[in-house]
């Protein structure tokens, strides 16, 4: 059996301290910015879906939707309806350049207070919405918001958190990105209840809540360690560290931060030396971990939930109920990745997460295959519609645990301090990128492609799966300051890694390990 892309734990150092209540709670705090990402991912398919909303603002799909004849598969095609769905990522991708830059600046905390700020504002007019245009410049303000929240949240719950729990800590994001998605669904299953078609607007103007709710936490809380010190306050941030590790005695952790720091601010141009050879395993998973998140077509279940059950014949009440369960699922199944990162690793999630991906793509493919055709007429029973459902589940449960939380984990706890800030702006815009691109192009790949879009997205969870097991290492358990050890006792990263990006007299250690494993690997694939 093939082993290239194991490589044995290369354990970190054990600092003093422990888990603090204070450190828990300001991460619980941080996180709940992933709320107004996830009430907007579970609203947007949601008000789509209901008469009242496409009859305002889009009358040709409203128009679509009652003619009987119209092919399953194209009712929702309409490219304006998308572009609502799709400009926040838009808008969040321009966004995430900026971000960086004041989140290196300025703290993690400043960047969570604007996003907070500007995606209030944009909840604000997409309630009032009178016309299309001032619906898609509130989802551009709720673009901004995201794109700040996501790219200083996850950075500051990495840097926070202790080594051993970072992982379930840093889950915290997606944990919160889940439960909005939950609430938004929640929302909109009683707003389509009320009469007199205006429910829409309650369930835009609600993703003010999270937004108050960022707003306000990131006012009272701390900024992390590793920011004071970039801009310069060492006793400060020696005390900070002091109060999160619950210790006065953190000489060997706070020298670590110092070295990184001294690093960091020999680097004048991060966005010239991220793209240095001895960064190309950050440039490349800070790349292509988003992308590959977001072609596991997740976002075509999230977004458009509702839509797609229409599509297979649900009404409007099964649809939104449906979504509800999906909701459900993605957020119990975010609770299993939370307590199990930390004890089995990343990379256990994220190939068992792809090969589920895999079984239920196909069989949700195969089973709309068998009763619509490429003529997208045709009706499921209720056994049927029931058995797509526990795939879709089970699809979305295989997500929430694996590619949903470590798409965001893993490009936040491999950068040193000195990209830091470019490798999450990259992980966030390249994650913007193709969550617009997917949700600009879905109905209408739906339109096109039909049953077979599952497919494609099966075949790119074919390939991500198998580019996690030969190229990414096991990152469970070290120190994020040390992360270099682990890429340079890889088998394929390790060439890149010069001897002096090594933490301490470990080098040395590292590169026979690096030796070892390669030989190791080489033995398993002839074997």
């Amino acid at each position: 059996m093939a082993g290239g892309g194991f490589v044995p734990q290369v354990g970190g150092r054990n600092y003093q301290g422990g888990v603090t209540s204070f450190v828990v709670i300001t991460c619980v705090v941080a996180a709940m910015g992933g709320l107004i990402f996830g009430y907007d991912i579970g609203v947007s398919g949601g008000v789509t879906g209901m008469p009242e909303f496409l009859r305002k603002f889009f009358p040709a799909t409203y128009a679509k939707t009652k003619d009987t004849s119209e092919n399953e598969y194209c009712k929702y095609d309409n490219h304006l309806l998308t572009m609502f769905t799709s400009s926040l990522y838009l808008a969040g991708l321009v966004a995430s350049f900026f971000a960086s830059g004041v989140t290196r600046a300025f703290g993690r905390k400043i960047s969570m207070l604007f996003g907070g700020l500007v995606f209030l504002l944009g909840a604000t007019l997409n309630g009032a919405a009178m016309n299309l245009a001032m619906l898609i410049i509130g989802r551009l303000l709720l673009g901004v918001g995201v794109g700040f929240a996501n790219q200083s949240v996850p950075v500051y719950l990495s840097e926070m958190a202790p080594a051993k729990i970072r992982g379930a800590l840093n889950i915290g994001f997606q944990m919160a990105i889940t439960i909005g998605i939950l609430v938004a669904q929640l929302v909109n299953y009683g707003t389509a209840k009320i009469q007199g078609g205006w429910g829409w607007r309650l369930s835009l103007a609600l993703a003010a809540v999270p937004a108050i709710m960022l707003t306000i936490g990131s006012i009272f809380l701390p900024d992390t360690p590793n920011s004071i010190l970039e801009r310069g306050h060492t006793e400060k941030a020696r005390r900070m560290l002091q109060k999160i590790r619950g210790t006065d005695n953190v000489d060997e952790e706070f020298q670590d931060l110092m070295d990184a720091t001294k690093a960091a601010k020999k680097v004048e141009h991060p966005w010239r030396n991220i793209l240095q050879p001895r960064y190309r395993p950050q440039l490349i998973m800070c790349t292509l971990i988003p992308f590959f998140q977001q072609i596991t077509g997740i976002n075509v279940i999230m977004f458009y939930a509702p839509v797609l059950f229409m599509t297979l014949g649900f009404g409007q009440n099964a649809s939104l109920m449906s979504a509800v369960i999906t909701g459900t699922v993605n957020v119990v199944a975010t609770v299993v990745s939370i307590y199990s990162v930390d004890r089995f690793g990343r990379r256990a999630l994220f190939l068992e997460g792809g090969m589920q991906m895999i079984v239920c793509q196909i069989a949700i493919g195969i089973m709309i295959g068998l009763k619509f055709g490429v003529s997208g007429i045709g009706t499921l029973s209720s056994f049927e519609a029931n058995l797509i459902l526990f795939f879709i589940c089970a699809y979305v449960a295989a997500f929430a645990w694996s590619w949903g939380p470590l798409g965001w984990l893993i490009p936040s706890e491999i950068c040193p301090l000195e990209i830091r800030s470019a490798g999450q702006a990259v992980n966030v815009s390249v994650n913007m990128l193709f969550t617009f691109i997917i949700a600009q192009g879905f109905l209408s790949m739906l339109c096109h492609m039909k049953f077979g879009l599952f497919f494609f997205f099966g075949g790119f969870v074919i390939i991500m799966t198998i580019f996690i097991f030969f190229f990414l290492p096991e990152t469970r358990n070290v120190p994020i300051e040390e992360m270099n050890r682990v890429w340079k006792a890889h088998w394929f990263w390790g060439k890149y890694i010069p001897d002096d990006a090594v933490i301490g007299a470990t080098a040395t250690a590292t590169a026979d390990l690096k030796d070892s494993t390669f030989k190791t690997t080489v033995e398993n694939i002839l074997l």
